[in-house]
């Protein structure tokens, strides 16, 4: 499974050349076996991009869903309904796809505003010093 999830990544990451990756934090199962297994998965998740050089971020998913639906305990089928009215061209079908879309625009937002607000920072000066 860590094999196809890593080969996986890759292909897309060789296919689209992205710029960064995003990935969703995750929360705590009550059953340690389906956490364990997702803790491998997602260290995965995160190893393949950041081994490309590509900056890694995380989001909870609370500021996923506030992100795209306005609300950040929104159900998933109002998360599927907002990414497909956002990306029309997507055509994602399932829970899982609309999911990866919603930490993609999510990202967008934030990344962009995070560049916005570094470009417009203006350098303070140290006592008596140069910027």
């Amino acid at each position: 499974m860590m094999a196809a999830i890593h080969a996986g990544l890759n292909a897309v990451i060789e296919l689209h050349q992205p710029e960064a990756a995003a990935v969703e934090e995750t929360f705590v199962n009550k059953n340690p076996t389906s956490t364990l297994k997702l803790g491998v998965a997602r260290g995965v998740a995160l190893l393949v991009p950041a081994l490309a050089g590509l900056p890694v971020t995380e989001y909870p998913a609370n500021l996923i869903k506030k992100s795209v639906v306005g609300v950040g305990h929104a159900a998933k089928e109002q998360v599927q309904v907002m990414v497909r009215h956002l990306l029309p061209g997507s055509m994602s079908t399932s829970a899982d796809a609309a999911d990866a879309l919603a930490v993609a625009i999510c990202h967008a937002h934030h990344a962009g505003t995070a560049r916005r607000w570094q470009a417009a920072a203006v350098p303070v000066r140290a006592a008596g010093g140069r910027a």
